[in-house]
């Protein structure tokens, strides 16, 4: 028997035992082991590639809700003053908006990618005004403040396709119109006297 046929076997041996633990160690660990329970989850105990996609789109969905669909009370308005708004959109709401209405996330790399470049906001206030006090369940008192703000977007799109035809567009002049409106409440005394009904 040569030198070179024991070397052989003894790498192939090793292999071998090397391949049988490894097996044994995936088999065993985790939900789908071999023994000591038996639970069997089927394709299920598997993991399963998800794209980090999702899971941003869940956390921005949880930072518009936070920052932008609430209706906040404020205090009353100053007696004879002039009841206007202060709180134009953020840019960032603004960009939210327009994601919403023309969404550039979600490309594939390498087949289909679209970029937005050289954002430029203009915020316009197109009405602002305050409804007349009414009692409103769960607030109690308290009047409506709406303003309305109309904000163009200039900006250079650029949208990439890689498959079947190669190819870019980049349009230089896009221009979207978002309308956004900054609606919340403010607190007042008692609307009318109001008197517990008979039961």
């Amino acid at each position: 028997m040569t030198p070179n046929s024991t070397v052989k076997r003894t790498s192939i041996a090793g292999r071998l035992a090397f391949c049988t633990m490894a097996m044994l160690a995936i088999g065993s660990s985790g939900c789908y082991g071999l023994g000591g329970t038996n639970i069997n989850l089927g394709f299920l105990g598997w993991p399963i590639p998800v794209s980090p996609y999702f899971q941003h789109k869940l956390e921005e969905d949880f930072w518009k809700k936070e920052r932008y669909d609430r209706v906040p009370i404020l205090g009353p308005t100053t007696s004879g003053g002039p009841a206007v708004a202060l709180d134009p959109p953020s840019d960032d709401e603004v960009v939210h908006a327009l994601e919403s209405a023309r969404p550039v996330q979600g490309g594939i790399p390498l087949l289909w990618e679209t970029q937005r470049n050289d954002v430029r906001i203009i915020k316009e206030k197109i009405a602002d005004y305050i409804d007349p006090p009414r009692f409103y369940p769960l607030i109690g008192p308290a009047q409506l403040h709406h303003a309305h703000y109309k904000c163009t977007i200039y900006f250079d799109e650029k949208t990439t396709v890689g498959y079947p035809i190669p190819h870019t567009l980049h349009d230089r002049e896009a221009i979207e119109v978002v309308y956004i409106d900054h609606n919340h409440f403010h607190m007042v005394g008692d609307v009318e006297p109001y008197t517990t009904p008979n039961l």
